[in-house]
């Protein structure tokens, strides 16, 4: 395989599994962009489509179930199934068939609720739809993980919702997992990183502080230079639209009206019991006591706001709330419970859309996900939860395209719960911001996915800047090494990108941006082999090398992966000879302290020291090329070597190598970057140099960085040919090579 071709093997997009059909095929009631999106949603056979309420999923989805022609099963919220059958038939002229149990299904399209999918054989479907998918996080993780094993040979699979990810873009994982695309795990360890830091937020023209998690890790973000793969990977198996214009369409149609949303707070003199004062909530038992408690303060609140002449939708989120609430209102009400049947929900939920009932109390767990309700315009929350999705799916059953009227919202609480409503208000602000920057950083992907669009690739930089003892390339070592002479290199000294993707690049080129250890190797493949061109016969190269734990998010367990014995297997491969190795002492302290490892730390001794282990010490592994070494190296002739010192190299065990000997790197790093850089420390440098390499030879890095191998070249009398294809690093690196120049002339 030429190199080319390995890069395009590199780039991380789910490929299409479906089936490819006309758009002429597609019901003409659909509009343009629907169609695109119904013709995508085919080809790839198992997608999800994020589209905002009142876009059309529900036509799509029906249209996607149609046209593949196989034995289908939609899989909606409890009340939402029959709406969907009522949608279908009066849209679309589609029967589609609810059904309780596998007994009685058809041939094409089959409805069901979430409750009774354990009525079901998933072996008797080709393809399977979750409507409004969302509910897959607040299921429960048992219900979750039954739902995703029980379709997971399933060949047409569709996720449809609104709000794919409301607080945080890990929740896209559910539909990932559930789609086959990979485990929400897998997810996280290509584009997330564990971010527990404190954090300030904005609310209208207010700052509220948040102090970070402090339980280990619970909050994750986007790695940096992972955004443009993540988007671009996202983009091959989901498809997210709040407006036409998103895609360039006209918005004709598509405009929400103004959304008006009042808050009142009825005063309480709620103590917890066993307490003197109110010191704040604390924990769930807390929250439902404050509501149990403060329910006829807040119905008060209620009498002066309903009036007469609208329709009205009333969210409990207590059986005592609705009860009280019920009891209130009399016949100017209709109240539909969980513990009601499906079919007087259904018929009460038809006769409040129909108009025939003023005034719906419900739970938004009933009620909440995927109907439409915007027959009404007026809504009331007596009382919030912590859930931002329960706030959103429940006012979208009104505030949606197709609604003429202004919607107001009322959320009715008691003084002891406003650190509630600010939570509510702080997670909106970041759906708001996470939506806005996922729609414009997705855009381009997928109007490339639809073909209204061409991805045009980033190009590679490339340049060369040289000197009398140094030359400076820019640009993909597996590409650029090729303009060197065969047999043309004395000694090479470098250490490697250690296998983590998207630490300080989002390029393809980049060897650490690999999913797993074989593509890596696959990657390194193509270094090692021109290295072996490159350098001359019975000549060295050194590898800096060390273990790498093993996480338990990332690998599957805590411990060590044997990274330099790998190195050493590869190398093997493509002819060199493993000659031996090096290890440099590290100090166990100060690496506890920056990697923050419990094997290392005192307290893990004293707890258990079965999980304690020694630090993690650098490794230089030394291969030969095969054949007769034609100019003898004498470093003890040069000077720069006696017995006692070899004495001490040759130990095996480099001493006296400072952690902090290495060149300034903080100038050179991204604000981008993940990590830290890790320049090789000098002192190990110069003991390679020293004890492979004649003075004048010429010195190989082909992963440069900052420089510090051509820096220890120049002041150690060796020239220097170095390769690095991050930009930033290398113009630092050419003013560190530059600096070794200059000190270099001082000395004579």
């Amino acid at each position: 395989m030429d190199y080319q071709e390995f890069l395009n093997t590199k780039n991380i997009k789910y490929e299409s599994v479906g089936i490819d059909i006309s758009l002429s095929s597609i019901n003409p009631i659909l509009f343009d962009w629907q169609k695109l999106i119904t013709k995508w949603a085919l080809n790839k056979g198992r997608s999800a489509i994020f589209l905002d309420t009142g876009l059309g999923k529900t036509l799509i989805q029906v249209e996607w179930a149609r046209l593949l022609n196989c034995r289908v099963l939609i899989v909606a919220p409890l009340s939402v199934a029959k709406q969907t059958v009522r949608l279908s038939k009066d849209k679309l002229d589609i029967d589609i068939h609810y059904i309780r149990n596998g007994n009685d299904l058809v041939s094409q399209i089959n409805i069901t609720n979430y409750e009774l999918l354990d009525h079901f054989n998933p072996k008797d479907f080709d393809g399977v739809v979750l409507d409004e998918s969302s509910i897959l996080k607040s299921l429960g993780s048992k219900t979750k993980v039954k739902l995703i094993d029980m379709f997971s040979n399933t060949k047409y699979r569709l996720c449809c919702t609104a709000t794919p990810a409301p607080n945080d873009y890990i929740e896209l994982g559910n539909h990932a997992e559930f789609l086959g695309v990979c485990t929400e795990a897998e997810m996280k360890s290509m584009f997330f990183i564990n971010a527990n830091k404190e954090h300030t937020y904005i609310i209208g023209n207010k700052a509220y502080y948040r102090k970070g998690s402090n339980n280990g890790g619970t909050e994750w973000r986007i790695k940096h230079p992972a955004e443009n793969a993540f988007f671009k990977w996202l983009s091959s198996w989901s498809f997210s639209l709040t407006k036409p214009s998103d895609l360039g369409f006209d918005n004709d149609g598509f405009d929400l009206p103004t959304l008006n949303i009042n808050t009142r707070f009825a005063s309480s003199k709620y103590v917890p019991d066993g307490q003197l004062l109110f010191t704040g909530l604390h924990g769930i038992a807390d929250r439902v006591a404050v509501r149990k408690n403060t329910i006829k303060e807040r119905i008060n609140i209620l009498k002066e706001i309903l009036d007469n002449d609208n329709q009205w939708i009333i969210w409990c989120g207590l059986d005592d709330e609705s009860k009280e609430v019920t009891s209130f209102l009399g016949n100017n009400c209709i109240e539909v419970k969980g513990s009601d049947s499906v079919e007087y929900k259904v018929e009460a939920f038809e006769k409040f859309q129909d108009g025939k009932i003023r005034i719906l109390v419900t739970k938004p767990k009933i009620g909440g996900f995927g109907m439409n309700f915007q027959n009404s315009h007026n809504m009331i929350f007596m009382g919030l939860n912590d859930s931002w999705e329960t706030w959103y799916q429940c006012i979208r059953r009104q505030w949606r395209y197709g609604q003429t009227q202004p919607v107001n919202i009322y959320a009715i609480l008691s003084d002891k719960e406003q650190e509630i409503y600010l939570n509510i208000m702080r997670k909106d602000a970041m759906a708001i911001r996470l939506r806005e920057k996922l729609i414009v950083q997705i855009k381009k992907f997928e109007e490339t996915e639809i073909g209204r669009g061409n991805m045009v690739e980033q190009v590679q930089k490339s340049t060369t800047v040289s000197n009398n003892n140094f030359t400076a390339m820019l640009g993909d070592s597996c590409e650029r090494l090729k303009e060197l002479k065969d047999n043309s290199i004395d000694l090479s000294v470098y250490s490697p990108p250690f296998a983590d993707l998207y630490t300080y690049t989002d390029s393809i080129r980049d060897l650490g941006n690999s999913r797993d250890w074989t593509e890596f190797f696959n990657h390194y493949q193509y270094i090692i082999r021109e290295l072996y061109r490159i350098t001359k016969t019975g000549r060295l190269t050194c590898v800096h090398s060390s273990d790498i734990p093993a996480m338990k998010q990332k690998d599957g367990y805590i411990g060590i992966k044997d990274f330099p014995g790998e190195l050493i297997r590869e190398y093997e491969k493509e002819n060199w000879i493993f000659t031996g190795r090096a290890f440099v002492q590290k100090n166990p302290q100060a690496q506890a302290i920056r990697t923050k490892s419990k094997a290392l730390l005192f307290i893990q001794i004293r707890k258990d020291s079965s999980d304690s282990r020694p630090a993690l010490v650098d490794q230089i592994l030394i291969f030969k090329k095969p054949g007769e070494n034609n100019v003898p190296i004498n470093p003890v002739n040069n000077g720069e070597l006696d017995n006692e010192t070899w004495i001490e190299w040759a130990n095996g065990i480099w001493l006296g190598i400072s952690e902090g000997d290495t060149l300034q790197f903080g100038k050179a790093r991204d604000k981008t970057d993940e990590k830290h850089i890790c320049p090789l420390q000098l002192g190990t440098i110069e003991r390679c140099i020293k004890l492979y390499s004649n003075p004048g030879e010429t010195v190989l890095s082909p992963f440069m960085g900052i420089g510090s191998e051509g820096y220890q070249s120049i002041l150690l009398g060796r020239k220097f040919i170095g390769c690095e294809l991050k930009e930033s690093y290398f113009n630092v690196a050419i003013k560190n090579l530059e600096k070794a120049n200059a000190q270099l002339r001082m000395e004579f």
